[in-house]
């Protein structure tokens, strides 16, 4: 009966030690495991052209998805709609677009992406461009900043017109639920004139702790300027939505270990990437 006792007392002795050795994850830890995540959104608003009387109807959503594998290399696949009616004949924009990164989630991320979009006008298509290019984020504590480049073409019937462009997206989080953006943009497509597209916006979005809901609000300008034109046009856009988010715990979250990859989405609906 000593005998038992004494190998009983060194099982939970070893067991305690072995519990002991194991690491345990820090509150806050990044996550590194191989997980799916993403989310879906929705948006209304208006969009009103400077010098106008009028202001015209926006809206539109998305859906991305992220799947992290080999705990650091990560697919993002985005489907995007927007649209304007109201005054003028409708536009539409359909774009699709895949990322391909490495990402430490304390540190940074970095690889490339590749976007299809087609373009209508009363639901018939009339043009088209792809976009390809690398791209940058640095995790700096509470403040995240984005670096994204492009080359691409667009394509109207027979005419091909030559594009780049440059993309830099600053997030702040006040607190991990609560987040403000400030993007700038800038879009230049070559077809014989060169005709530059200029994008700033500002958006604040706020996730309810603990449940998978956020809401949003976006104020966009855009100015296009054709060098043989002597005006530009100028529009300023408004919006309001709601996104539904799965796999992730927060705002904060979702940024470092998500779908955090995008790229611009024009407030005139067409001639950008």
């Amino acid at each position: 009966m000593h005998r038992c006792s004494i190998v009983v007392v060194s099982l939970i002795a070893a067991t305690s030690a072995h519990a002991a050795d194991t690491v345990q994850p820090l509150a806050g830890e990044a996550v590194l495991t191989p997980h799916i995540s993403g989310y879906g959104e929705l948006y209304l608003g208006g969009l009103r052209f400077v010098g106008d009387d009028y202001t015209t109807r926006a809206g539109g959503g998305a859906a991305r998805v992220n799947v992290a594998f080999a705990q650091r290399w990560n697919l993002q696949g985005d489907a995007t709609y927007d649209r304007i009616w109201g005054h003028y004949a409708p536009l539409d924009d359909t774009r699709g677009a895949i990322h391909f990164y490495y990402r430490d989630p304390d540190r940074f991320a970095a690889g490339a992406f590749a976007a299809y979009t087609s373009f209508g006008i009363d639901s018939a298509v009339t043009a088209n461009n792809y976009a390809v290019g690398p791209e940058v984020q640095l995790y700096l504590g509470n403040l995240t900043l984005y670096g994204q480049a492009s080359v691409g073409q667009l394509t109207i019937n027979d005419f091909h017109g030559d594009q780049w462009g440059v993309h830099a997206t600053a997030r702040y989080f006040v607190h991990k639920n609560l987040r403000i953006d400030g993007e700038l943009a800038f879009n230049r497509t070559n077809y014989g004139m060169n005709e530059d597209v200029f994008g700033v916006a500002v958006e604040a979005m706020y996730r309810f702790d603990e449940t998978p809901w956020s809401l949003f609000g976006r104020y966009q300008f855009e100015r296009t300027k054709v060098e043989t034109f002597a005006r530009d046009t100028r529009a300023n856009k408004f919006v309001v939505g709601l996104r539904a988010s799965f796999g992730s715990g927060s705002l904060l979250d979702e940024d470092r270990n998500g779908a955090t990859m995008d790229t611009y989405r024009p407030a005139s609906v067409i001639n950008t990437k």
